[in-house]
């Protein structure tokens, strides 16, 4: 009886008593497998050459830009930088003009952000049909995305012209008005700005919603259309159950930009009229290099990428919450 409840235990846990995995204690498999230490030091040895620039040039300026919110750095001065603990942060309290664009730049990201995303989900599915000259209409859909901001702000400063925009010649000839300065009004500034942001970032959405409904299996679109499904039910029920994840991804990052966004707003208004568009990002220019005051301008970077990062992870653990399926 010893003897066969040996014989067993060694069938089933190995003549070293590993687990029936295979494992020693020592972490290697049985069988010749390689342990795992030296893969690591490996692993770490080809990641370096990508690991190093990253620390340089993104967590060494963000390390150094939340120090310098503690100090009074201020440009032209001769005194040495001093520590001031959360001086900045408490001044930031009372600030009403930045907490003032700090809405501005919500209002904007968010309006930039749905917009863009509802009209680039139906070019993606019209693309993404098998339609004639499909390849051309691909190749000009991305046009905005390749154009610079610079060059995006100067050329609908050019449509939004008062007096010779194609905007307003076009209104004229259709005899809806003489036409208005849609950048310079202050109930039009930050509306006819919102546009311009869903059309020069639209290409980018389109392309990444493109790439997943390409993912999407056929089959799953030919099976529902056998069980009579129509294109609603089809899609609500097949394409966008698979194009969940993507959506998810791509909202949340073209919130980042937009709320982050500089270029396209300060070519357009450069913050005005009256502050009616002076996002963050423009707000904390001003104090840096109008004002000179480092300290207080870094201070607000910590804000808006601390409140921006909340708002993100409040959103993503109630996306992840409601389960893989989203049920």
């Amino acid at each position: 009886m010893t003897s066969a409840t040996t014989v067993e235990r060694s069938g089933k846990d190995g003549p070293d008593g590993d687990r029936p995995g295979g494992r020693r204690p020592g972490g290697a498999r049985s069988g010749g497998g390689r342990p795992g230490r030296p893969l690591d030091h490996g692993a770490w040895f080809l990641v370096l050459p990508a690991l190093i620039p990253i620390l340089l040039l993104s967590v060494g300026p963000l390390l150094y830009g939340i120090a310098l919110a503690f100090t009074d750095a201020q440009s032209g001065r001769t005194e040495p930088t001093r520590w001031i603990g959360a001086l900045n942060f408490q001044d930031l309290l009372h600030d009403t003009l930045f907490w003032d664009s700090f809405g501005i730049g919500l209002l904007w990201a968010a309006g930039v952000t749905v917009p863009q995303f509802v009209l680039a989900l139906g070019l993606a599915l019209l693309l993404n049909q098998n339609l004639r000259f499909r390849w051309l209409a691909r190749s000009l859909a991305i046009i905005p995305w390749a154009m610079p901001e610079v060059v995006v702000g100067i050329m609908w400063r050019l449509v939004y012209n008062a007096d010779a925009g194609i905007l307003n010649e076009t209104l004229r000839d259709l005899g809806l008005g003489e036409g208005r300065d849609w950048l310079t009004g202050l109930a039009t500034a930050l509306p006819a700005v919102i546009v311009v942001g869903i059309w020069a970032g639209m290409p980018q959405t389109t392309v990444a919603l493109l790439a997943g409904l390409q993912n999407t299996p056929g089959e799953l679109h030919e099976a529902a259309a056998l069980d009579g499904a129509g294109a609603w039910r089809r899609f609500r029920t097949v394409t966008w159950p698979a194009l969940r994840p993507v959506a998810l991804a791509v909202t949340a990052l073209n919130f980042i930009w937009s709320f982050n966004s500089f270029a396209l707003v300060y070519v357009l208004t450069n913050g005005g009229p009256g502050g009616r568009t002076r996002l963050p990002m423009l707000f904390a220019y001003e104090e840096a290099f109008r004002y000179g005051q480092f300290g207080y301008a870094a201070a607000m970077g910590c804000v808006m990428v601390a409140v921006i990062a909340v708002i993100l992870a409040l959103r993503l653990a109630g996306r992840l919450g409601q389960g893989e399926d989203g049920r």
